[in-house]
């Protein structure tokens, strides 16, 4: 294995800390209005807080010996974290597993490099060389909602926070969660508002949840209070789960200087993941069983047929149910539920699901409905809707409220 040199070690570690520089998310929230997704969740042993003074001939020698540094004292500390002892590589090694070093903090000067390093190992060859499984047990995607409470204002994806800052700078690889964390743009801040947390509505979090590919949901909380500008700042955070937005635990953190919020934020994350850690090994961190999907009732009595009836008594089971595709306007989120109401209490309606959201638009629901697309047709349009009929689909609006005409008499009579 060749020498890892100055330039190697740059290239290689260039995407990170171009990402991160002194604690701060740069290349991903800079620039825009709201913030982008964390850093990739790809495997890797990592290790933080890797503190470091070198002094050297020059500033670049200076930040090489740092970075070897780090190195090996980011093994040691995985060594002892994994329980595998003191097991000293050479630097030749090291080179081959580093998968990069992040840059948490940093101050060069013409002879000296002071910095704090988090080193990322490559899992797979870091796993063989320690003795211990690469593999690791991760919880169902769970949707990352975070909620920012400040100066009498609660903000999610409406707009950049600092609370989205802080978990995007979060590294995710070393957490039994598997968090979705949305990118914030496109239709984020209509459906991820500081108001959905409130929602109970199982069918509405399905249908938000299925956007993002998501099981079940997490909120993270933070209020902050500031005691005054640039002064210090109080953090009070919950941890938080589910459509009922259960509460697991709740802390407060301090700092005595407005500058230093970003690491007040970094350190809550950090003590919210471990909470859902915990819950999730304990058992309270559990899907709701009202967001998994549920059959139609037609697909579910399928199944219960016994396949050893004769045909002549399998008919006897009933027919089965069509399923029909019905669009219809959501100008907003409370349409949605009024919709699916509204359908659901319609004579022979067995199962109502909404397959594509579109708030602002029209959106689509799948219905199962025990007859043809004209009787459902008929049915709803007795009970005021107008429906537009297509190929094999449907497109219902709201009937106008008209008034009936007034009862104006001629003015000429004509005899008859």
């Amino acid at each position: 294995m060749p020498a890892f040199s100055f330039p190697q070690i740059a290239l290689r570690a260039f995407a990170v800390v171009a990402l991160v520089v002194g604690g701060a998310v740069v290349a991903q929230i800079q620039g825009v209005s709201r913030p982008a997704p964390g850093p990739s969740r790809a495997g890797a042993f990592e290790v933080s807080g890797v503190e470091v003074d070198v002094i050297a001939g020059s500033a670049t020698a200076a930040r090489y010996a740092g970075w070897r540094l780090a190195q090996r004292k980011g093994w040691e500390m995985l060594s002892r974290r994994l329980g595998a002892g003191d097991t000293g590589l050479s630097d030749a090694a090291l080179d081959a597993i580093v998968a990069s070093i992040i840059v948490e903090n940093e101050q060069i000067g013409p002879t000296r490099y002071i910095a704090r390093l988090g080193i990322a190992f490559d899992r797979g060859r870091a796993a063989s060389i320690l003795g211990v499984s690469a593999g690791v047990s991760r919880s169902p995607p769970m949707l990352l909602l975070p909620l920012e409470w400040s100066g009498g204002a609660g903000r999610s994806f409406e707009q950049k926070t600092e609370w989205q800052a802080a978990w995007a700078r979060f590294r995710t690889s070393q957490s039994s969660i598997d968090y979705v964390r949305p990118a914030g743009t496109g239709p984020d801040s209509l459906l991820l508002n500081a108001g959905q947390i409130n929602r109970p509505n199982r069918s509405w979090w399905r249908s938000v949840l299925a956007q993002y590919g998501a099981s079940d949901v997490l909120i993270p909380i933070v209020h902050l209070y500031r005691v005054w500008p640039g002064g210090p700042v109080i953090g009070s955070f919950q941890a938080r789960h589910g459509p009922d937005n259960r509460l697991l635990t709740n802390f407060s953190l301090r700092v005595n200087d407005g500058d230093a919020l970003p690491e007040l934020l970094d350190a809550g994350v950090k003590r919210i993941d471990e909470a859902y850690q915990s819950a999730l090994s304990n058992g309270i961190l559990r899907i709701d069983p009202g967001l998994l999907a549920r059959l139609p009732t037609a697909e579910i009595a399928a199944e219960l047929v016994d396949e050893a009836l004769l045909p002549d008594e399998a008919v006897g089971t009933g027919a089965a149910a069509s399923a029909i595709t019905v669009q219809f306007d959501t100008p907003g989120a409370s349409t949605v539920d009024t919709t699916q109401s509204a359908m659901r209490s319609v004579p022979g309606v067995r199962s109502v699901v909404v397959t594509s959201l579109a708030l602002g638009g029209i959106s689509v629901m799948r219905v199962s409905y025990d007859g043809d697309l004209a009787a459902l047709r008929a049915a709803l349009e007795s009970r005021g809707w107008q429906v537009v009929s297509g190929n094999g689909a449907i497109r219902i609006l709201r009937a106008r409220q008209l008034l009936p005409p007034p009862n104006v008499q001629p003015e000429i009579a004509t005899p008859g």
